[in-house]
């Protein structure tokens, strides 16, 4: 599994002595296959390098498939027989390293409207910069001054306003994406290296399915190796934050300045209320709902409400409001007295 060709190019394959050279690790086993692709341990396949960053992936490691595996010095017998093995004490910063040395963003060389637009009832407002590879197809408008990347896939009778950006995306039909949207930006990854922070390439794509409409100035990042992935019909408002790897199921409602980390998983027809946040791989089940302002911190059950701070069942969290208060209000009287 590689990243996909139409955002990604992968470069010139490297040895595994080069990859420990790169990377700054040392050689434990050399099963001479030559490195072409980083991947997870989950999907690598025998030319690609993978790497354990957190003990709990250890099951991972002994399973993978990889060709190559980054780990620290006490999970080399972890790896498995066949598997070329290089020690590091970063092995994800190590990791990033390898992704930028094996595949790079393909550059942004306009093309004209006619080669990427399906018919004559696409429309370009003035300003508009199309990557090579893209396509739009019949009936959308595209707003001006927005730019569309290499390689990204818009489908029929969508609407984009001005001053959008779209890269690494395939967008369904009857899309809405209103001024100032950021689709497909790099995901918030950082991995500790030697000398401090490293970013982490994002490598994967933002899906966005039939009929969603995203509001003014929200940003949905691409996957850091998987797809972020937003259902059919749902609906987003301006101002909104969705972090690489998130799923979001069909006919959500997200209220504007509503926050979701990494890697959440949404189920079908969840609504958040206004600056609702969520912390990472959280899984959200289907029907729930997520008052204004409420902090998840854990899963939520199907058909569930949850508010507060950490967030928690809103009858559970209204009764300990109660109690707080009228706690309070004793003191007070006491303290009258």
């Amino acid at each position: 599994m590689s990243p996909d060709p139409r955002f990604f190019d992968t470069l010139s394959p490297l040895s595994v002595a080069d990859l420990a050279a790169l990377t700054g690790g040392e050689v434990v086993r050399d099963s001479g296959q030559s490195i072409a692709r980083v991947a997870p341990l989950s999907v690598a396949g025998p030319h690609a390098v993978g790497f354990l960053g957190d003990r709990k992936f250890v099951d991972a490691l002994r399973a993978t498939r990889a060709g190559c595996v980054l780990v620290p010095a006490g999970a080399v017998n972890a790896a498995p027989a066949g598997c070329s093995v290089i020690t590091t004490r970063t092995p994800q910063a190590a990791w990033a390293a390898a992704s930028v040395a094996l595949h790079r963003p393909v550059r942004l060389d306009p093309i004209s409207a006619a080669a990427a637009c399906e018919d004559e009832t696409v429309r370009l407002a003035p300003g508009v910069v199309i990557g090579q590879d893209a396509r739009i197809g019949r009936g959308t408008e595209i707003g001006a001054n927005t730019v569309i990347g290499p390689g990204v896939q818009i489908g029929r009778d969508c609407v984009v306003g001005p001053n959008v950006s779209i890269g690494y995306a395939l967008i369904g039909d009857r899309v809405k994406l209103y001024a100032g949207v950021r689709i497909g930006e790099a995901g918030f990854g950082a991995a500790g290296g030697v000398a401090g922070p490293v970013d982490v390439p994002q490598l994967g794509r933002v899906i966005l399915q039939d009929g969603v409409t995203v509001g003014a100035n929200t940003c949905i990042d691409r996957g850091a190796f998987d797809d972020t992935v937003i259902g059919e019909n749902t609906k987003i408002d301006n101002l909104v934050m969705i972090a690489h790897n998130c799923v979001i199921g069909r006919n959500c409602l997200i209220a504007g300045h509503a926050g979701i980390s990494g890697s959440v998983v949404v189920g079908d027809g969840v609504i958040f209320g206004g600056k609702a946040g969520v912390g990472d791989h959280i899984r959200i089940g289907e029907g729930a709902r997520v008052a204004a302002g409420a902090g998840v911190l854990a899963d939520i059950p199907a058909g569930e409400t949850w508010s507060g701070y950490p967030a928690k069942p809103i009858r559970q969290f209204l009764r300990e409001t109660i109690w707080v208060s009228r706690q309070v209000a004793r003191k007070g009287a006491r303290t009258d007295d």
